[in-house]
């Protein structure tokens, strides 16, 4: 009989203490609310984004987070776009630079000087 007792006791303490727990023990939270994970370095506001901005960036995990080697996949073909528009870029202004300044470039070539009172 004395068995009996003592887990009827226990048991009353347990689920008090589950229900103490899960309740939060009034206005006090048992829990600080958690601050949401983010990119620890994330990409340039200033300027426009580099591949080695790319290479660099981590996304966080959660635990039901994503498929890493996906989203590797995408951001190494994002990198290598972003590292072949950056060579294009380069190309076409080293193209500009090098041009005679007396040739006009061919978005004006059809352009007519109308003068100062636009006749």
């Amino acid at each position: 009989m004395i068995v009996f007792w003592f887990l009827l006791i226990a048991l009353v303490v347990v689920v008090a203490a589950v229900t103490l727990a899960v309740v939060g023990g009034g206005a006090e939270a048992v829990l600080p609310e958690a601050e949401p994970d983010r990119v620890a370095d994330g990409l340039p506001e200033a300027r426009p984004v580099a591949r080695t901005d790319i290479d660099a960036l981590r996304l966080p995990v959660a635990p039901r987070g994503y498929r890493m080697a996906e989203v590797d996949d995408v951001l190494d073909r994002l990198g290598a776009e972003l590292a072949e528009r950056d060579a294009r870029i380069a190309e076409l202004t080293a193209r500009l630079a090098a041009a005679p300044e007396d040739a006009a470039p061919p978005a004006e070539a059809g352009r007519v000087d109308l003068g100062k009172d636009g006749r």
